[in-house]
């Protein structure tokens, strides 16, 4: 889940806690070009305001003016699925690229219990299913696993929703500030590990968290799941590989350490001394980030940042070749 859908789910919590009405479409159906996936939320408060997104703005537009016109005042199903797009004149109108077609569960939220735990689950790093029974608009939250993705079959709805995408990175020096300014941009919540004081000053307004400690108790303490990522990036052995030796055998999908490839063959070197095993050296991403002849700290941040987010995705990043070093 990124911040969008958390967004949207606040927003519905906050508007029902306020005693508004709101409606809460969610897409779940599309075939050819749609412009959003399935899964993708739009609250729209009874006043006309609205958050969140299913299309590019005019399917926005209509729903608004259904609300206005008076379309959603009559007795209605508490659930009831809406259709844009089924013949080319639909697509044109609504700006749906030529052919796509999208459906949508049109849902009037009553007691909000289930998104404030939605949101709790979320805020504790749990994957949530929830299932909406269409006929009775009743719901109901459960465990959900990586492997499973949203299904709808006429009747019900079962949608996946879970925690943003972490990244922690072990030092707070300049590199760390590019880095972590590209993965707020990319919709990452930023943890930053220093136990160094002095490198503290200015990141006051970067709207990232410090976790204390040293690295290695700071990545044991954000507890790293598969939507994790760390990133050893202070050049000091004696940090970055403290970290290294938890993350590594951590649940974390990308672990990585900076340096050029000299020195990341001397990093594995220490960590097999150190008594880490080799499937777990392994897993070591050292020179971090995809081949694009980078040398500068922005460089080597949009580098790394696109090398985590080709993995997060599901995409095989390639490797760097053995002329391509960092020497940030």
């Amino acid at each position: 889940m990124d911040s969008a859908d958390l967004n949207v789910l606040r927003s519905v919590l906050a508007w029902r806690e306020a005693g508004q009405r709101v409606l809460l479409y969610t897409v779940v159906q599309t075939w050819g070009s749609a412009p959003r996936p399935p899964g993708a939320m739009l609250a729209l408060r009874g006043d006309g305001m609205l958050i969140g997104s299913v299309s590019g703005g005019c399917i926005e537009d209509d729903l608004v003016a259904r609300l206005r016109d008076g379309r959603l005042d009559s007795p209605r199903p508490v659930v009831a699925l809406v259709t844009y797009g089924v013949t080319r004149e639909e697509a044109a109108r609504f700006g749906l690229p030529c052919g796509g077609t999208l459906r949508l569960t049109e849902e009037e939220v009553g007691e909000a219990d289930w998104v404030r735990e939605l949101l709790r689950r979320c805020e504790h790093h749990e994957l949530v299913a929830r299932e909406l029974d269409l006929a009775s608009g009743a719901v109901s939250l459960a465990p959900a696993s990586r492997e499973d993705t949203l299904s709808f079959d006429e009747g019900h709805l079962r949608a996946v929703y879970g925690p943003r995408w972490r990244l922690l990175l072990i030092g707070a020096g300049q590199l760390s500030r590019y880095v972590g300014e590209m993965a707020r941009m990319l919709d990452f919540e930023v943890l930053i590990c220093d136990p160094r004081e002095e490198f503290a000053f200015g990141w006051e307004d970067r709207n990232a968290r410090f976790v204390p400690g040293m690295p290695d108790d700071a990545v044991l303490a954000i507890e790293p799941d598969e939507r994790t990522a760390i990133v050893a990036l202070t050049h000091d052995p004696r940090l970055d590989d403290m970290a290294l030796l938890t993350a590594l055998e951590s649940r974390a999908f990308y672990v990585g350490a900076l340096g050029s490839r000299v020195n990341s063959a001397k990093r594995r070197e220490r960590l097999a001394e150190l008594g880490l095993p080799q499937e777990a050296i392994d897993r070591l991403h050292g020179p971090i980030g995809l081949p694009i002849g980078s040398h500068t700290p922005p460089e080597i941040a949009l580098s790394l940042m696109a090398q985590i987010v080709a993995l997060k995705n599901g995409q095989v990043a390639p490797s760097r070749s053995p002329q391509q070093v960092q020497t940030a």
